[in-house]
């Protein structure tokens, strides 16, 4: 890891609804964080949660984190990002192959060119095995990573940065409150139970909890070690009762965090 300062954004899931992600992304740009990523769930349009959050912001960067090509194809995404009239010069279109089992590399190289030629967005890939991620470098804006611990992140930064100009992003789930603990738990073994994540895990020789920021350790520290990481770090918010009272008091410690 090396001396540089990482950008600091939240994210949070489209699931939560357009109501709590206008109240949040309000509260994030008020909190002079970089910006709010949306993850696109199953029935929830990250998209359309990007939409609500513009309607309240006027600076930060708007995120989708990420939308997976098996569920949306590249022109679809286009269509929608022209049809809900997105701010371009804020958007950042994170595109993942999600379940594809075979030619994910050529499939995400033609959307990488498809969004990127019928948007002024920029555009991310969601990577997490060594080839997806050299795509990402050399034919993206940036590479979306995901359950890392610092030292992973740095390594892989380094990686992207040898390849070309891309950015380098990372998604940590993160819990302040300790009633969130059990949640945070829940969050890690749900992914270590994905084949794909579990053999990555096991390639880095980590476990899902590793690669988090749980209550009760020194966050400010962590975060701070992310940060020297990473060109942005992303703290997807994990809460203990998932309500908008929740999504205010995580944004108010993470820019105490951030800060401290």
């Amino acid at each position: 890891m090396n001396d540089r300062r990482g950008h600091v954004s939240i994210g949070v899931a489209a699931a939560i609804g357009t109501v709590r992600i206008r109240a949040i992304a309000a509260l994030v740009e008020q909190a002079g964080f970089h910006a709010l990523w949306i993850n696109d769930t199953p029935g929830a349009d990250a998209l359309a949660g990007l939409a609500a959050a513009a309607a309240v912001t006027e600076r930060i960067n708007l995120a989708t984190g990420v939308v997976p090509l098996d569920r949306r194809s590249a022109d679809q995404i286009v269509d929608e990002v022209s049809s809900l009239e997105l701010p371009e010069d804020r958007l950042i279109v994170g595109i993942g192959t999600g379940g594809m089992r075979t030619g994910a590399l050529a499939h995400m190289r033609a959307a990488v060119d498809t969004v990127k030629d019928g948007t002024h967005a920029r555009v991310v890939v969601g990577a997490l095995g060594p080839k997806m991620r050299a795509l990402a470098a050399e034919r993206s804006d940036g590479v979306l990573l995901n359950w890392l611990t610092p030292e992973a992140a740095a390594e892989q930064t380094d990686e992207t940065r040898s390849r070309g100009n891309a950015r380098s992003i990372l998604y940590v789930r993160t819990a302040f409150d300790p009633a969130a603990a059990a949640a945070l738990e829940e969050e890690s073994d749900r992914y270590a139970s994905f084949p794909q994540y579990a053999a990555n895990f096991a390639r880095l020789g980590v476990s899902a909890v590793d690669t988090v920021i749980a209550p009760g350790e020194h966050a400010g520290e962590r975060l701070s070690a992310y940060r020297g990481a990473v060109d942005e770090v992303v703290l997807r918010a994990i809460t203990p009762r998932n309500t908008a009272r929740d999504d205010a008091a995580f944004v108010a410690r993470a820019a105490i965090e951030r800060d401290s």
